[in-house]
């Protein structure tokens, strides 16, 4: 099982900043396991910006959210809802982040933190990967993942190596920057590259003593050693 931990509601709240129009998506699958996702979830969470002054245009739970492909058939019915919100809270791992990016023309804000794929993972068929960093940035980036875009995980823009839009280390490899820069351009959200980046804390990539210390964590690591 993929396992998160929520992040904190002040600081989803400070993502959303002045987007006070909210459309909140879950995955069915491993945040539900976690106990960071499901139903129960995504309706505390709607009572709570609520109170916060935020208008929730909707809330749906999906099965596996790092499928495109049921994304854009369990999302058509509720078009309406989507194109009334400023941004989508999604309840997923980073995988999930990324595919709803890559779907959506809104900005997607994890409210969740991937920790670990631990010993069993849901199976997904994209080019979508996650570094488990702890400190999910997406929203920042479209979607994009610096980490595992960029092979020099470089956090506020492309390096001095980049050619014709691909990478140095690989001609046939995208810059990842490149594809960051084009997918903030698709929905119309450029001016993030002005937010500076905090330099990547590695200390949150490694599970709190409260995960390790939880069943969750017990269970999945008897996964890993069968």
């Amino acid at each position: 099982m993929i396992l998160t931990e929520s992040k904190p509601v002040e600081e989803i709240v400070e993502k959303l900043g002045k987007e006070k129009n909210i459309f909140i998506m879950g995955c069915g699958g491993c945040p539900e396991g976690a106990e960071t996702g499901g139903k129960k979830v995504l309706n505390e969470m709607k009572k709570t910006l609520e109170q916060k002054g935020f208008s929730v245009t909707g809330i749906i739970e999906i099965d596996f959210i790092c499928q495109k492909a049921l994304i854009r058939s369990r999302l058509k019915p509720r078009t309406s809802e989507i194109e009334a919100a400023d941004s989508v809270l999604v309840f997923s791992c980073g995988l999930g982040v990324q595919a709803a990016s890559e779907v959506l023309d809104k900005v997607c804000h994890p409210a969740l933190n991937t920790m670990t794929f631990g010993g069993i993972t849901g199976m997904w068929h994209g080019k979508e990967r996650c570094d488990t960093c702890g400190s999910c940035i997406l929203d920042l980036t479209g979607g994009i993942c610096p980490y595992t875009n960029c092979p020099k995980m470089l956090e506020n823009g492309a390096c001095a190596g980049q050619s014709d839009d691909k990478c140095e280390t690989d001609p046939d490899r995208d810059c990842g920057w490149v594809l960051i820069y084009k997918n903030l351009k698709r929905i119309g959200k450029l001016d993030l590259l002005e937010q500076f980046i905090e330099p990547r804390d590695y200390r949150k990539a490694l599970p709190t003593e409260k995960l390790r210390n939880s069943r969750l964590w017990a269970y999945d690591e008897e996964a890993a050693d069968e």
